[in-house]
């Protein structure tokens, strides 16, 4: 139980790190560049993060395969399969970074509406940008091996360490006048290290091993069958949990990306707390998912909602009370005076997507990763046309409101969840581990 409560403080500490330190940055940026600086970095931010996330996709594949290597006496296969994820991310990761770079010279006209930022300062960020998406794919190798091994401490001193240098850099760099171009450059020498410290952390407990790309046939299959569906599944959170800035941007420019980012970084600890708070669920089942007995997991999962819900709950009232006035003390009465009308939907819309968080981490430690996938697409895909149309005719308060409504229907993955948990108990009183196991498999084949 230590150990779980030190991987989850660890889980939130990693989290935690960036979005507390960016509010204590953001004022710093905006009073120094202004609203124009601080939204084409928020943009490039972002392009980092989609790209990231897409081509880190595989990567919870990995974690499961890894501890459920582990949970079976097979850890020898271990190094195979980190090597060969290795090779999977660098292919993803070279051509995001590649498409990225061809696509900066279309992007940069529409996101420089206003004249307080150069064409060519935009392009070179974005180009920048393109770069760190390389960096951020090849380091989640490792981190997610990591996680696997329920090894969190390591990982995240290194990923705090990496996110707190980077953003004092940021605020020393925009207090003597340096631009976003100056920030990045100084984000990609710190991703740098950290990438290597983050591998150098991974010799613990791999031993010494060759981190030389590795396409192993049968390895390569296994990820490839599982992390198809996470795969799709990052896309989908991109799609929404990302694209709304570079949206924005695109349609209204990038001042109005500054309050909308402000409140989304405001409320989305609610839901990232949930998540890395909880991460630590998503190893141990996945280790245990051939033992565990189904009362044993049903009280694990009972357990995980409470603390979900309490932290879900805490942290939205907190917000509705207190945000205003928080987003004003941050970032003047300008920027406030739009972020405070859209701030509740946001609030209300991450909260709802923080109570999925519980369903989500068993169904994927069950290996149930096609049938969460087909729920986050299809309602992706109709929150993405609802956010264009909400942006097209009802500007920054749309865009918001699609936020509210995205949530909602993140809760749908417990459905079912609770029709199998229901559905096996009534079925048979008692199920082998070893016929779990094998369905969980075949429910995760493509």
């Amino acid at each position: 139980m230590r150990k779980h409560l030190a991987n989850a403080a660890y889980g939130v500490l990693d989290y935690a790190s960036y979005p507390l330190g960016m509010l204590l940055v953001a004022p710093i940026v905006l009073r120094k560049l202004g609203g124009a600086e601080y939204g084409l970095w928020m943009i490039t931010t972002a392009v980092v993060s989609a790209g990231g996330i897409v081509a880190s996709g595989f990567c919870d594949a990995n974690l499961q395969r890894v501890a459920h290597l582990r949970g079976s006496g097979h850890s020898q296969l271990v190094p195979e399969t980190v090597r060969c994820m290795l090779g999977i991310n660098l292919l993803l990761g070279s051509t995001l970074a590649v498409a990225a770079w061809i696509a900066a010279p279309y992007a940069a006209p529409h996101i420089t509406a206003s004249p307080h930022t150069s064409l060519s300062e935009c392009l070179i960020s974005l180009r920048i940008a393109s770069l760190l998406i390389l960096l951020r794919t090849i380091e989640s190798v490792s981190v997610s091996t990591q996680r696997a091994f329920e090894q969190y401490r390591g990982t995240v001193q290194i990923s705090s360490a990496v996110r707190i240098l980077t953003l004092v850099s940021a605020a020393v760099l925009a207090f003597l006048g340096h631009g976003t171009i100056s920030i990045l450059l100084a984000t990609a020498v710190w991703m740098s290290l950290g990438t290597y410290l983050q591998f150098r952390q991974l010799l613990r407990p791999l031993g010494v091993i060759s981190f030389w790309p590795l396409f192993q046939p049968k390895e390569t299959r296994a990820l490839l069958g599982l992390g198809v569906f996470t795969w799709l599944q990052a896309v989908g959170s991109v799609v929404f949990g990302q694209l709304d800035r570079i949206l924005l941007g695109l349609f209204l420019g990038e001042l109005a990306v500054a309050p909308y980012s402000l409140c989304v970084q405001f409320a989305h600890p609610i839901f990232g707390l949930s998540a890395s708070g909880l991460n630590f669920l998503f190893p141990y089942l996945s280790g245990r998912a051939s033992t565990l007995s189904r009362a044993a997991l049903k009280r694990t999962l009972g357990l995980a909602f409470a603390c979900n819900l309490l932290l879900v709950s805490c942290g939205a009232g907190l917000l509705l009370t207190m945000g205003p006035r928080l987003i004003r003390l941050w970032a003047g009465p300008i920027v406030a005076q739009s972020a405070t009308k859209i701030l509740a939907p946001i609030v209300v819309g991450s909260a709802l997507m923080g109570l999925s968080v519980t369903g989500t981490y068993a169904m994927q430690a069950l290996g149930l990763f096609r049938t969460v996938a087909l729920i986050s697409l299809v309602s992706r895909a109709a929150m993405l046309l609802l956010m264009i149309v909400f942006l097209r005719h009802m500007g920054l308060e749309g865009l918001a409101l699609s936020r509210l409504c995205y949530g909602s229907v993140a809760l749908l993955v417990y459905l079912p969840l609770l029709t199998k948990i229901t559905a096996e108990n009534r079925s048979r009183t008692s199920i082998a581990p070893a016929t779990l196991a094998y369905e969980a498999h075949e429910e995760a084949r493509p």
